[in-house]
């Protein structure tokens, strides 16, 4: 059951722009085979979607919490669902 894939959507608070979030995270989900995406908006936060087994979407969530060396995390919301399996890849967005 531990494998069962899932959804992830999470926003991360804090200084997490102009920090190289977005590329390290992309890194993070790439190494744990995870597909979906990655983006800054517009009031300063970062958002993603990763979809993947449950095993290495919760590794990936841990991760978002510390995130680069150079970032300061304050809060991470998450919401999880079902996997869709729309993505291939994981991809910054612009």
């Amino acid at each position: 059951m531990s494998d069962t894939p899932l959804r992830l959507h999470a926003v991360v608070h804090g200084y997490v722009q102009g920090v190289n979030f977005r590329a390290s995270t992309q890194r993070e989900a790439a190494s744990l085979n995870l597909t979906g995406w990655v983006r800054n908006r517009w009031d300063g936060t970062v958002e993603t979607v990763a979809e993947g087994p449950r095993s290495a979407i919760e590794h990936f969530e841990r991760y978002l919490h510390r995130g680069p060396m150079a970032a300061d995390v304050d809060r991470v919301d998450v919401t999880y669902s079902e996997a869709t399996g729309e993505f291939s890849g994981f991809h910054i967005r612009y």
